[in-house]
């Protein structure tokens, strides 16, 4: 495994001199001579967090969509505009329509924006992803992943048309994780598709390897007690070394996980750099 490191870009905190938040998130993902962005953030401070942090954005080789939400999808024509020949890896449904809808409230377009969709048609060479799917050596893509349990769900009421009748499945869900020498080292967009339900599904890809760290956000932001006590006890069985929750998992999900994790919990504000172990 070469050297490595992970570099929090845009996230609804920002810790360091000079750097912004927004709602959104975005990594900065380097693996010996391989630059990759996942995710892109709302597109409001992508672009001067990397110029305070020192990261040359023109360089990546590829952008990584978790799905396709805006906070996630919003700076890619900025990115791209000013890029060298790069590729997208997204499943198709990124691309789609998306929409919020909450009792008693009009329904509010959430998805990628027409100009960034047009970004990526115009400017970047697109790979659906729609399954596992290697991007860079020891760097993979989870691709749609299966819902194998009874307790989690989507996280709140999206839909795919404007009149919030058809629930959206999030088949574009996925998470990238990365294979080190020692164990695997997962990044969380927002996993929609269940924290817990995407982490056993990389630990049968990688065939039982020990989950070093999970960072990212969870949308446990509207969890149940109960979904927050199996979530913590398959946490648990899964002896993850490291947790960074951050983004969607929610105040009252971040102080249960570093009530429960103490010693394994850390925040990750914009700005945060986390090495990544061979």
């Amino acid at each position: 495994m070469r050297d490595g490191r992970i570099t929090v870009l845009v996230e609804d905190t920002a810790g360091g001199r000079g750097l912004l938040a927004e709602h959104g998130l975005s990594f900065w993902i380097v693996l010996g001579n391989q630059r990759v962005l996942f995710d892109t953030g709302q597109g409001h401070v992508l672009l001067g967090n990397a110029r305070r942090l020192d990261i040359q954005l023109q360089r990546v080789n590829s952008i990584a969509l978790s799905h396709g939400h805006y906070d996630h999808t919003g700076g890619l024509g900025d990115v791209l505009r000013n890029a060298q020949a790069t590729t997208v890896y997204a499943h198709p449904a990124a691309l789609e329509a998306k929409y919020a809808c909450s009792p008693g409230a009009r329904s509010h377009e959430i998805g990628m924006s027409r100009l960034d969709q047009q970004a990526v048609r115009d400017l970047a060479e697109l790979i659906p992803v729609q399954g596992p799917t290697e991007i860079g050596r020891g760097l993979y893509l989870t691709g749609p992943v299966p819902r194998t349990n009874d307790f989690e769900d989507s996280g709140g009421a999206f839909f795919t048309d404007q009149n919030c009748t058809a629930p959206d499945s999030f088949i574009d869900d996925q998470a990238a994780y990365v294979e080190t020498n020692t164990g695997t080292v997962v990044l969380l967009g927002c996993a929609h598709a269940g924290v817990i339900n995407t982490l056993r599904y990389i630990h049968e890809l990688t065939k039982g390897r020990r989950i070093l760290m999970v960072m990212g956000g969870m949308h446990l932001l509207h969890a149940d007690s109960e979904r927050l006590d199996r979530t913590v006890d398959e946490l648990r069985r899964l002896d993850v070394e490291r947790l960074l929750p951050c983004h969607c998992t929610g105040f009252a999900a971040m102080a249960r996980l570093w009530n429960e994790f103490q010693d394994r919990c850390a925040t990750c504000p914009a700005g945060t750099v986390v090495e990544v172990p061979r």
